[in-house]
């Protein structure tokens, strides 16, 4: 009789040992999917914003500024879903547009220089304005 309840607390004991590692797996499952999420979100932003960013400066191109209109355009394009990914063009002293083609904006003159600066949403991180600003110097 004394064997038998031994043997019943030890086979208890090992339950109790299962079942508080398999609750430490799945913490440590649903823990590690969050970082992950944030990791790729973050890596999504950084990737999205690196294609536009490579443009930006205070002696820009013509030549660039127009394939920056046309990143920008095929970007709107391909995002007429995602607002959230949606980038307004600030061309000289005009109003914003969300373009979605080259033909909506005047083309940047290849001999002059330009100033590019990008704005980004605070919340999301994504690069909602591009303002675009012939130099003054190139008048």
């Amino acid at each position: 009789m004394e064997n038998a309840s031994k043997a019943l607390i030890i086979a208890g004991a090992i339950l109790l040992s299962i079942l508080i590692i398999s609750l430490g797996i799945m913490i440590f499952t649903q823990a590690s999917s969050v970082v992950d999420n944030n990791a790729m979100d973050e890596v999504a932003v950084t990737t999205f914003n690196e294609k536009f960013r490579q443009y930006e400066g205070n002696s820009v191109r013509g030549a660039n500024v127009n394939a920056l209109i046309q990143r920008i355009a095929q970007n709107n394009l391909t995002n007429a879903d995602d607002e959230s990914k949606r980038i307004t063009l600030v061309f000289g002293s005009g109003e914003g547009k969300k373009i979605t083609s080259t033909s909506e904006v005047d083309k940047a003159q290849t001999g002059k220089t330009y100033t590019v600066k990008s704005v980004s949403d605070s919340k999301s991180g994504y690069i909602t304005k591009i303002e675009v600003t012939l130099n003054s110097d190139d008048d």
